[in-house]
């Protein structure tokens, strides 16, 4: 069952793409936050995005920027500007396709069929992305964002932060975070956790996310969503 995000203001047109993609079989969810859409991208993990051009807070081009730091998952662009220079700024912005409004729901689906094709048929698969609290992390490469802003980690601990996140909200503890470490080659020992751990700590921080990681005495650590 493909994922199919939709990040379009209109309340019209999202409700009409909405229901003809789910009768098409779809899961389908729209953007709800416009100043916050990486972080749904990231919590719906969709396999095709359809993102407006004018949007509140950010354009589609920044999202479009945005998605593609932890993301290759194919992104259709819809406006009601679809001139050269539009369709030359999706390109460049990183999107695949363009479709200018009033669209017919049929052409949609059948751009939408041939981009899923195109992207999945022969195993591609995008950046899985995970997210919390402001930061999103591309697992494929282990590169995460805050707030936009790349920040940059060691293996070690991108495979903590990896792991915290997948278990959002969760305690996990110090044994299965030293299991992860040892599975990246690295031999651990306690105070190595703890050095690492101290490590990520102080650089999430200084991007912008004090408290992020939370240490449960005897127990292990974990990360909460404050938003939630």
């Amino acid at each position: 069952m493909y994922r199919i995000f939709i990040v379009e203001d209109d309340g019209v047109i999202a409700g009409a793409v909405e229901r003809h993609l789910e009768s098409w079989g779809y899961q389908v969810a729209r953007a709800q936050k416009f100043d916050a859409v990486l972080e749904e991208f990231a919590a719906f993990g969709p396999q095709l995005v359809l993102l407006d051009i004018s949007l509140p807070f950010f354009n589609g081009y920044h999202w479009c920027r945005e998605i593609r730091k932890v993301s290759q998952v194919p992104i259709l662009f819809l406006t009601s500007a679809a001139d050269n220079v539009n369709l030359v700024m999706a390109m460049q912005m990183g999107g695949d396709d363009l479709l200018a409004k009033p669209f017919d729901l049929q052409v949609l689906s059948a751009k939408i069929q041939a981009m899923l094709r195109r992207a999945y048929d022969f195993g591609a698969a995008p950046a899985a992305a995970l997210s919390c609290g402001g930061a999103v992390m591309n697992v494929a490469n282990g590169t995460v964002t805050i707030n936009g802003r790349r920040v940059e980690l060691t293996r070690n601990e991108s495979r903590l932060l990896q792991l915290l996140l997948e278990k959002k909200g969760r305690i996990v503890s110090r044994d299965a975070m030293m299991t992860a470490l040892w599975e990246s080659d690295s031999f651990v020992d306690e105070n190595t956790l703890s050095v690492n751990v101290n490590r990520l700590r102080r650089k999430l921080e200084a991007a912008g996310l004090p408290d992020f990681i939370r240490t449960k005495k005897g127990a292990g650590y974990l990360v909460e969503d404050e938003g939630v």
